[in-house]
């Protein structure tokens, strides 16, 4: 017997309304936590203004880029990598952060690995079935949905490993919180 998804909105809402509440706790109450994830470019202002002349659209980039394996090993190609700077650059849109349209998102995303957590649950385990067992099964599928994709963006991208390590953390974090409401909320 499976438990149907059906039977699982409460608790796939209410670990994603504590996901959220969990992670602006996480964001903005414990700043020192990922207050060093990005650094300061040397210059920053020189950089910026030498930058504004090009108006860059939003969007993502790397420097310099080839468009084939081909020219990426062209003499010259290879010339522009040694002198640098090499880069990945994300351009956002000009202005004040959107902090709305992200957190809506993010809220979103929380509930859609919620809904990936009850599933897998509900799949494996029957209703009545004991708060560890549930918290198991909810808790690994929402560990893999908060973390394990930040780690390829370290592997290709050459993003710092401390920051992948505290991104890592605040999705163990995360699935806990929602182990624990699919524990609790389990229909019985």
């Amino acid at each position: 017997m499976v438990t149907l998804l059906s039977s699982l909105w409460l608790p796939i809402l209410l670990s994603a309304v504590l996901v959220f509440l969990v992670s602006s706790v996480i964001h903005m109450g414990l700043t020192f936590w990922h207050k060093h994830d990005f650094g300061e470019v040397p210059s920053q202002d020189r950089v910026q203004e030498a930058l504004r002349a090009f108006k860059i659209p939003p969007g993502d980039y790397v420097l310099p880029r080839g468009d084939c394996a081909a020219d990426m090993r062209a003499p010259e190609f290879v010339e522009k990598l040694k002198k640098g700077p090499v880069m990945i650059l994300t351009v956002l849109p000009n202005g004040p952060f959107a902090m709305g349209k992200s957190l809506v998102l993010w809220f979103v995303y929380s509930g859609v690995v919620s809904v990936f957590a009850a599933y897998v649950a509900g799949r494996a385990l029957p209703p009545g079935s004991p708060y560890l067992s549930v918290f198991r099964f909810a808790g690994v599928t929402a560990f893999i949905g908060y973390t394990l994709a930040t780690w390829q963006t370290t592997i290709w991208y050459h993003r710092s490993w401390v920051t992948t390590l505290k991104t890592t953390i605040d999705g163990l974090v995360y699935a806990l919180a929602t182990a624990g409401v699919f524990g609790w909320l389990w229909p019985r």
